[in-house]
């Protein structure tokens, strides 16, 4: 059984910055995409960010673009969200996910493996 462990949420203000972790069991790891979504209170669940499984290919939500870093260490089954320039509307819980099988790598449906996700806020 996969299991996919987040770390590194907290609070921050405006403007800072904040690392998030998530260390995967997953088989395969290093040919599997990562992705990072996030669901604000009273919203849907929505995307982030995703990277493949060698490093090269990343994607990442038109909102977060140039402010959120997507990366991973396959020696350590990790993979990293570098979170900089943090807006109170980046508020939300943050979960790790793993796409083992095909399927677009911006869809929740893609994914089969999923952490229990961590808390971040951001005041203004």
């Amino acid at each position: 059984q996969a299991q996919l462990v987040e770390s590194g949420g907290g609070l921050a203000q405006a403007g800072g910055s904040l690392r998030l972790s998530c260390v995967a069991s997953t088989p395969l790891f290093s040919t599997t995409y990562m992705g990072w979504f996030r669901q604000a209170p009273g919203k849907e669940r929505e995307f982030v960010a995703t990277v493949s499984g060698s490093g090269g290919i990343t994607y990442y939500k038109d909102a977060v673009k140039g402010r959120f870093t997507v990366s991973r260490d396959n020696a350590k089954n990790t993979v990293f969200l570098q979170m900089n320039s943090l807006k109170p509307e980046d508020t939300a819980v943050y979960y790790c996910a793993a796409k083992v099988f095909s399927g677009s790598e911006d869809s929740e449906a893609s994914y089969d493996y999923w952490g229990q996700g961590t808390r971040v806020t951001v005041s203004s």
